[in-house]
C-alpha cells in the first residue's frame, strides 16, 4: 500500500488572504514504511515573508525568490503523489493551501477525502493529551532535537515515524514493507528426511524383560 506523508510551510494562515506556499515536502511510504523516495521543493511565494512566519520556518523572501514558483513544480508534485492517500498533520490547513495553488495554476484540486489527518487519530488514541508533532515525538521517543524550526521535509520525515506508531508500530519480522515478496520474506529451510529408527526390542532385551517380570508378584504382564 502506497501512502504519501506531506507537509507545507507557508507565508501565513489563510490562502484567501493572499498567503502562499513557501515549501513543500513529501515522503513515500510502502506498507506504512518510508522507501527513501521524497519530493522536496522550496517555492517562491511571489510576495513578502511576514516576520511571524519567518520565525516559524526561517525562510526569507530573498532566499525563496531564487526558487521556482508553484506553477513550475505543480506537475512534478502531482506526478509524485499520484493517487495515493495523503498523510498530513492538521490536514485541512495544508490541503486548503495546496488546492489554492492548484486553482491558481488552472489544475484540478485534490479532494479532502484523500487526506488522512493524524491529529484526530492521535486525539482518539490519547484523549486529553497534546497532539502536536513535537508532543507526539516526545511520547513515542522519536528524536527531534534537530528540529529547531519547522521544515516541510523534516516534519514529513518525523510524521512518518509518528504515523507508524499511531497505527500500531513496526511489527517484528515484517519485511514485506521493505519491498520484499512473500517468498523472500519467509525463510525456507530444506532438510533431508532422517531414516526411520527401529523400535522393536532385541532378543536380549526381551529375555532381560522376562527375567525381570518373573521376579515380580502378580505382575500385570502375566495376568490372565
Amino acid at each position: 500500500m502506497r501512502e504519501i506523508v506531506l507537509d507545507t510551510e507557508t507565508t501565513g494562515f489563510d490562502p484567501l488572504s493572499g498567503h502562499r506556499i513557501a515549501e513543500i515536502g513529501c515522503v513515500e511510504l510502502l506498507n506504512h514504511l518510508p522507501t527513501g523516495r521524497v519530493f522536496h521543493k522550496y517555492v517562491n511565494p511571489e510576495r513578502d515573508m511576514p516576520a511571524e512566519a519567518f520565525k516559524v520556518h526561517g525562510l526569507s523572501a530573498d532566499f525563496l525568490s531564487k526558487h521556482a514558483i508553484f506553477a513550475e513544480v505543480a506537475v512534478e508534485f502531482l506526478a509524485f503523489i499520484e493517487d495515493s492517500p495523503l498523510i498530513i498533520h492538521n490536514a485541512e490547513f495544508d490541503m486548503k493551501f495546496i488546492n489554492a495553488e492548484l486553482v491558481r495554476c488552472g489544475l484540478a484540486t485534490l479532494p479532502m477525502s484523500r487526506a488522512v489527518d493524524t491529529v484526530p487519530i492521535a486525539r482518539r488514541k490519547f484523549p486529553g493529551a497534546q497532539a502536536s508533532l513535537d508532543a507526539l515525538c516526545r511520547r513515542f521517543e522519536i528524536d527531534n532535537a534537530h528540529r529547531t524550526r519547522h521544515g516541510a521535509l523534516l516534519d514529513s520525515e518525523l510524521l512518518a515515524e509518528v504515523y507508524l506508531q499511531l497505527i500500531g508500530g513496526r511489527q517484528p519480522g515484517l519485511e514485506l514493507a521493505a519491498g520484499k515478496s512473500a517468498a523472500q520474506a519467509v525463510a525456507v529451510v530444506k532438510r533431508e528426511p532422517r531414516p526411520a529408527r527401529p523400535h522393536a526390542a532385541s532378543d536380549a532385551e526381551q529375555a532381560a524383560h522376562a527375567g525381570f517380570v518373573a521376579k515380580l508378584k502378580n505382575a500385570v504382564w502375566v495376568r490372565e
